[in-house]
């Protein structure tokens, strides 16, 4: 693989701008145009645990545009910015600031901090680069990821809590058009303490159906664009105070650095034949246990790292899950623009998940899956602010953990911006650790699943070289 280095002098910044929200209107008072006092969305629970990790960075791979000179350049750029303009006004709060109240303690206690979005309007970040010398298939081609991939991402190197700690209040939201020598790479980053990637891919969606159906232009009606709003409005539990109250002198005070070993990652996908078979063997194999097809292709994945891992046969391994909340919890909609998401880990010993089968590894999974009835997300997030947990980097990671996000629910070749449906998808540098896999939908639809995997390069060697793994991997992930 490239190094970083070369990886970052292969694409250059052509300009950075701030896109406020288009149109503001009586109709969306919050994108800081009409109302001399900005609306204030208080953080729940649920967004307050993930201002100490990295911004979602996600985005996808398309064809070059049509026309003269390649489609590219300053009109593709307007065009993209246009639309995400009118896609950020259906999601204004993310044009604006994190705010932090602070409130000073006794001499025995350093006070408390309280954490909000304050509406002000004052833009998302858009950033246009190019890298000339890369080409569709140096990215969607090789099944090792190149480096220079994570170049395509804005606001890199950051926690959520950094938007809002020093002197000037960072954008929570940033999007990125890459030109490349035959394609576009469209990304955004959003900062994980306001919204999850349930949220990020309803704005990527209405992003891309705007662009396609208006060609970027205004003018045009957008309500007929076949995504539906937003819901706007926090959800909290009656007996959890609003705003919750973080018992720190200062909200950088809540962040630890994380700096861990060395990545390499892998692009796998898994054609829907093939999770049909791992889902038929894991239910025929735990009897008496529901496996989805989701748990099917993670057990096949879990056993397969345990392997490459060459872990100690009494080491503790772990699989942890990001589980939606969304249809878990009767008060939070499909459309819900926060945070809606909960872990869960599955635990046995190395020797326990090599030596009993994908079915019994998948049972683990969706039982973990299972204990997250409403009763328990309720009371878990009703009880935050008395026992509050951050999710930490630093103090967790260990060299035996697997790690899941993202989800092959979401909408991710549906992304057509005009010109065509996306090649591929691929996420930035935030939260890689050794151990991570990010699904997403197949590139082939289906049932199809896409996966990124993140190893240490050592283990990864041997897992894409390990054969009962690889015969269930039917590409690196292009279209057919």
């Amino acid at each position: 693989m490239e190094s970083s280095a070369s990886a970052c002098h292969a694409v250059r910044v052509v300009a950075r701008r701030l896109v406020r929200p288009s149109p503001c209107t009586a109709s969306n008072p919050g994108c800081g145009a009409t109302s001399p006092e900005p609306e204030t969305v208080h953080l729940t629970p649920w967004d307050l645990q993930m201002l100490t990790v990295d911004h979602i960075q996600m985005g996808v791979l398309l064809p070059k545009p049509p026309g003269p000179g390649g489609g590219g350049g300053d009109q593709l750029v307007e065009r993209l910015a246009s639309s995400f303009a009118r896609a950020l006004a259906r999601f204004h709060p993310f044009a604006g600031r994190l705010a932090v109240e602070e409130t000073r303690g006794s001499s025995d206690d350093g006070g408390t901090v309280a954490v909000s979005l304050r509406c002000t309007g004052d833009g998302a970040e858009f950033v246009h680069a190019v890298a000339a010398g890369v080409t569709v298939a140096d990215v969607a081609g090789p099944l090792h990821v190149p480096r220079v991939v994570w170049s395509f991402f804005p606001l890199d190197g950051l926690v959520g809590a950094d938007a809002a700690a020093g002197s000037r209040a960072r954008p929570v939201l940033a999007a990125q058009v890459t030109e490349l020598a035959d394609g576009v790479f469209v990304t955004m980053s959003l900062n994980h303490g306001v919204a999850d990637g349930a949220a990020f891919w309803h704005l990527f969606n209405t992003w891309s159906r705007i662009s396609r159906s208006t060609g970027g232009a205004g003018g045009h009606d957008e309500s007929a664009i076949s995504v539906p709003p937003p819901v706007l409005e926090r959800w909290f539990p009656d007996s959890c105070p609003v705003p919750v109250p973080l018992p720190f002198g200062k909200l950088e005070w809540i962040v630890r650095r994380f700096d861990g070993p060395p990545v390499e990652e892998c692009f796998l996908a898994f054609s829907a034949e093939s999770v049909r078979e791992l889902k038929a063997r894991a239910n025929a194999e735990a009897a008496g246990t529901a496996i989805s097809s989701l748990q099917s292709v993670l057990a096949h994945v879990w056993r397969a790292v345990t392997r490459a891992r060459r872990l100690p046969r009494q080491q503790e391994t772990s699989y942890t899950v990001l589980v939606g909340c969304r249809g878990r919890v009767r008060r939070v909609p499909q459309a819900y623009a926060g945070n809606a998401v909960v872990r869960c880990a599955a635990r046995a010993t190395a020797g326990e998940v090599l030596d009993n089968g994908l079915g019994w590894a998948a049972a683990l999974l969706s039982r973990a899956v299972a204990s997250l009835d409403e009763t328990a997300l309720v009371d878990s997030v009703a009880r935050w602010h008395r026992d509050r947990r951050f999710a930490y980097l630093a103090g967790w990671w260990h060299p035996a953990v697997m790690v899941t996000g993202n989800s092959p629910r979401f909408d991710v070749f549906g992304n057509d911006f005009g010109w065509g449906r996306p090649v591929a998808v691929r996420s930035g540098s935030a939260n890689k650790v050794d151990g991570r896999a990010t699904v997403y939908e197949g590139v082939d639809g289906g049932g199809s699943i896409g996966m990124e995997v993140c190893l240490s390069p050592e283990a990864l060697a041997r897992l894409v070289a390990d054969e009962e793994f690889m015969s269930a991997v039917t590409t690196t992930g292009r279209p057919r």
